[in-house]
C-alpha cells in the first residue's frame, strides 16, 4: 500500500518533465490528513492540478468514505463502487516510503525511502473524481493511488502486505490516462532511513 509519499522537486522540474504547467506542491505526505497533491487529470494532460489524496466519490453522502480510499487495488478497479467510475490521473512524486515488518507481529518494523534509481520525478498511477460538498457547496476535487501486487525489491520491503503502488514510465503515463494497461516500473531504489 502507500499511505506515505514525497515530491521534493521545484514547480519548474515538474512542469518540465510532465510538459505541464500549473499548481504543485512540494512535501512530505500523509495520506491520512488528506493533503492536496500534484497531479494530472486524464481530461486536461496539460494542467498541474492539486487534488486531495483520498478519493471521495462523486455519489457520496459526505467525506468519510476517504479514510478507506487513498489507495484502490488495481485487480478490483471495476468492480468497487468507490472507484468503478472514477476517472484516470497521475500523482507526482519522487519517493515514497514503506515500512518493512522486522517480526511477524508488526511490532518492529524498518522504514525506506523507495524512488527510482536516479532519484527523477515519477508517475503513481491514480483515479480521481469531483465531489459536491451537500452542505457547502464546495467542489472537491481527489484522488487515490492505484496499488497492484508487490514486485522485485518490493517484495522484500512490504512483507506484510505485499502491495506496492502502480508507478508509471514516462512512455507509459498517456496509455494509463486513456484507460489502457501500462507496464509498470519495477526497477526501484530503497534506502533504510
Amino acid at each position: 500500500m502507500c499511505f506515505h509519499a514525497q515530491q521534493t522537486r521545484s514547480a519548474s522540474e515538474v512542469q518540465e518533465r510532465f510538459q505541464a504547467q500549473g499548481l504543485v506542491s512540494l512535501g512530505v505526505y500523509n495520506g491520512f490528513s488528506h493533503p492536496k497533491v500534484t497531479a494530472i487529470c486524464d481530461q486536461a494532460p496539460q494542467q498541474l492540478q492539486l487534488l486531495q489524496w483520498g478519493i471521495i466519490p462523486h455519489w457520496a453522502k459526505d467525506r468519510s468514505i476517504q479514510k478507506y480510499t487513498l489507495n484502490a487495488r488495481q485487480e478490483t478497479l471495476h468492480q468497487k463502487p468507490s472507484f468503478k467510475e472514477a476517472k484516470r490521473g497521475l500523482l507526482i512524486a519522487d519517493g515514497f516510503f514503506e515500512w518493512q515488518w522486522l517480526d511477524s507481529a508488526g511490532r518492529k518494523k524498518k522504514k525506506y525511502l523507495v524512488t527510482l534509481p536516479n532519484g527523477g520525478l515519477f508517475a503513481f498511477a491514480a483515479l480521481w473524481d469531483q465531489w459536491i460538498d451537500p452542505y457547502s457547496g464546495a467542489v472537491i476535487q481527489s484522488a487515490a493511488i492505484v496499488t497492484q501486487a508487490a514486485q522485485g525489491i518490493m517484495r522484500t520491503i512490504h512483507n506484510s502486505k505485499m502491495r506496492m503502488p502502480l508507478i508509471l514510465s514516462p512512455e507509459e503515463e498517456s496509455l494509463w490516462l486513456v484507460g489502457g494497461t501500462p507496464k509498470p516500473v519495477t526497477d526501484l531504489h530503497a534506502t533504510p532511513i
